[in-house]
């Protein structure tokens, strides 16, 4: 089973172009379905029916899994089937007919103007940590874009002369523009902070760590919580807070919906459209 799931894993990398974190993912989510069949004495793709892949989705309900993380691995199984049977292997998806459970939307925790103006003043713009710090929080709350993409940038990806970024998820690429307020922290950091925080090394990473190493997602939203808790913000504040209300003020401010859409890369619009309802009572 587990070769097949990484010639899945291959395709995914090398002929879908899928992103490294989905990539990451799907083959995390196989070779955990593949451990439990295993423990059924299911080895082979072809005994796979969908009565043990059905027990399989109610041992992760009953190890308390969330409705959220099962879709996902129900996603990432249907996905591996669906392609096991294009190549022959099995006559018919045991996966196709599993139904995902029923995932209660939370609202979007949106900040108000005025706490994304004290969130912002927090970092302490005489050290090369806090110059990093700020650059990296009015970037994402200027373009709205995700924490896997923020900590993705490379050098290559900023271009300072114009004001923009380009954003890339496997093949998809968009370019997105930032404002007054990010081009003067970003311009500090990449004169200033950032030759301090590498101290001689190389590193094509836009944004490193206090060892000039490239800054990684869990740093990053400790960085987030330290600044929200220092600006006494009260909500459960993450990277992704930025982003929601990146795209509530936008909306309020009477920005197009379609236009935020591409912005924030979402492949439907009734994604954005969700913002809509917070973006009024975000300017409070």
């Amino acid at each position: 089973m587990k070769e097949e799931i990484e010639r899945f894993v291959d395709y995914l990398e090398h002929t879908k172009k899928a992103s490294k974190n989905t990539v990451i993912s799907y083959r995390r989510d196989l070779l955990q379905m593949a451990d439990y069949l295993a423990g059924h004495e299911v080895t082979e793709p072809g005994k796979v029916t969908k009565t043990i892949l059905n027990s399989y989705i109610l041992q992760l309900e009953r190890d308390g899994k969330a409705a959220t993380t099962i879709s996902r691995v129900l996603a990432s199984i249907k996905a591996f089937f669906h392609y096991e049977h294009c190549e022959g292997v099995v006559r018919r998806s045991p996966a196709e007919m599993l139904r995902s459970p029923k995932i209660e939307r939370k609202a979007p925790v949106i900040l108000t103007v005025d706490e994304v103006s004290r969130f912002l003043k927090q970092p302490d713009d005489s050290t090369p940590k806090g110059i990093r710090d700020k650059a990296m929080l009015e970037l994402l709350y200027a373009t709205g874009i995700r924490v896997s993409e923020l900590v993705g940038l490379k050098m290559q990806d900023v271009n300072t002369q114009i004001g923009f970024i380009v954003c890339r998820d496997g093949v998809k690429e968009r370019m997105i523009p930032y404002g007054r307020s990010a081009d003067l922290a970003l311009r500090t950091y990449l004169e200033t902070g950032r030759p301090l925080l590498l101290k001689g090394k190389e590193t094509d990473s836009l944004f490193t760590n206090l060892k000039g190493e490239p800054m990684t997602r869990q740093g990053f939203w400790k960085i987030v919580k330290f600044y929200g808790k220092a600006a006494g913000i009260t909500a459960d504040i993450t990277p992704h807070t930025l982003r929601h209300s990146f795209a509530a003020h936008l909306l309020g401010s009477g920005a197009d919906i379609q236009a935020v859409q591409t912005l924030l890369g979402h492949a439907e619009l009734s994604t954005t459209q969700i913002y809509r309802n917070y973006a009024a009572a975000s300017h409070g």
